[in-house]
């Protein structure tokens, strides 16, 4: 008692008393002479950007005569598709990657795939993944770190390439015209946002009834009624995926072909062949963890049966290799990275130099890939595919073109070209081919992959 009436007296008397770590004022005035508002340098960046967007103060102008959209070797491709305001630029890049397939198996002057379709399917297949996984851990506290992550997140727009063939191989594909996108499908934001706030109270009623011992065959039941609130939700948003429809292509010559009746699996047979998606292989460069190594992000996939986000580590030099086997066989990949950093959207350009931010402010940024990454500064934001390769008389790359997913007044035309430096520190993962990878590397896919969490800071997922 005596000692809370002394610091009470003590804060009436209005003396401070010091905390560690505090900043005293004889600290301050040390630290505010880093800013010297006299020095001509400092006024000047003062002056520049207190009235200007920092990028355009800090562009290069060095680099702008250098830009150059020519490559040595580029995958045929027609068509910038648009995601407009939405997440899924990783369904738009896995249909961009095949449907050059299509375009040239029947003539086309284009072609489409239906992403509403898809999407449709994507959002009912996590909101069930997520019901069954509150069932899962229905007795656990909600400060547990699975529990807090599927309230915090039910669902949302974003994926990988698994995420695209775990519904390809359950759903099939359908044409852009048998199901167009919607408001919704293209601003997603206020049906994402409604759709989880019903399915965190479902949550909470799955977890109430946990609690008095109800058997799980009545909690599946429960669990396929909230599935049928979260189909009404989808359809009124965007549309009801047909089971059937009937079709026929139109050559770049106007020459029609058969009208076909279809259901998705069969027209994904129809145009893609036995695909088998298993013979693609995600590759990622990712520093922070050993090389040559499988992984697996536990949870990180949309549907139940389906497979989880699964990848091989490898170093730059050699996925860029098998990238650009890849390009030279007329093969685009899916490939994410983290696009807005040192990006000109304007030009459609990438380059480490594009911006000079440690000039401007005199404070040095001095993190590498791997601290950034660690840090939660850097990790892959947006899924392109990746159609492009520029080589010097090495055959050493030099220059990498994307095709993105934001409709052509975006960058070069739609396209976005980037520098090997760029690739290097900016660039996570890219999905090839098996055909297109040597032989030791292949092998190293028969280990049994490391199973990491799904809260790890290098997996975003693309948006």
């Amino acid at each position: 008692m005596k000692n809370i009436l002394t610091i009470t007296f003590l804060l009436f008397c209005g003396i401070t008393i010091a905390q560690q770590g505090n900043v005293s004022m004889d600290q301050l005035q040390q630290i505010k002479k880093s800013y010297n508002k006299n020095d001509a340098a400092t006024k000047a960046a003062t002056n520049a950007l207190t009235n200007n967007e920092i990028k355009k103060v800090t562009l290069n102008r060095n680099n702008l005569s250098a830009i150059d959209h020519n490559f040595t070797y580029k995958v045929e491709v027609k068509g910038i598709s648009n995601q407009k305001s939405s997440g899924r630029c990783w369904m738009f890049t896995s249909m961009n990657v095949l449907r050059p397939m299509v375009i040239d198996k029947y003539k086309l002057s284009e072609f489409e795939f239906s992403h509403n379709y898809l999407y449709f399917w994507d959002i009912f297949e996590k909101a069930n993944l997520y019901l069954e996984t509150q069932i899962k851990y229905a007795d656990q506290a909600t400060s547990n770190k699975y529990v807090e992550r599927l309230f915090k997140s039910p669902i949302n727009d974003g994926g990988v390439w698994n995420s695209f063939t775990n519904l390809a191989d359950k759903y099939g594909v359908i044409p852009k015209e048998m199901m167009p996108e919607t408001y919704s499908s293209e601003n997603t934001r206020w049906m994402i946002k409604l759709i989880n706030r019903k399915l965190r109270e479902d949550g909470l009623v799955l977890r109430d009834m946990h609690a008095k011992n109800t058997k799980y065959k009545e909690l599946e039941s429960k669990k396929f009624e909230m599935l049928g609130d979260i189909y009404r939700m989808l359809a009124i948003n965007l549309g009801e995926p047909p089971t059937e429809f009937t079709y026929r292509f139109v050559d770049k010559d106007n020459k029609l072909g058969a009208k076909t009746t279809y259901t998705p699996k069969s027209f994904m047979t129809e145009v893609l062949g036995e695909i088998d998606f298993t013979e693609y292989v995600m590759l990622m460069n990712d520093p922070t963890r050993e090389f040559n190594k499988m992984y697996e992000i536990e949870y990180d996939r949309n549907v139940m049966e389906g497979i989880n986000w699964t990848y091989l580590n490898l170093t730059n030099t050699e996925i860029k290799k098998f990238a650009i086997e890849s390009i030279k066989n007329n093969k685009a990949m899916y490939a994410s990275c983290d696009v807005g950093k040192q990006m000109n959207g304007d030009l459609g350009y990438s380059d480490i130099d594009n911006y000079d931010f440690e000039s401007i402010y005199g404070v040095e940024f001095g993190m590498n890939k791997t601290q950034r990454i660690q840090s939660f500064e850097s990790g892959s934001s947006h899924g392109m595919a990746l159609i492009a390769v520029d080589v010097d008389e090495n055959e050493k790359p030099t220059l990498w073109q994307f095709e993105n997913s934001w409709g052509t007044s975006s960058g070069h035309n739609g396209y976005l070209t980037f520098t090997d430096e760029w690739f290097n520190e900016y660039m996570f993962r890219v999905v090839v081919k098996k055909e297109f990878i040597d032989e030791a590397t292949l092998k190293l896919l028969n280990q049994k992959p490391i199973m990491l969490p799904p809260w790890d800071p290098m997996f975003a997922e693309d948006e």
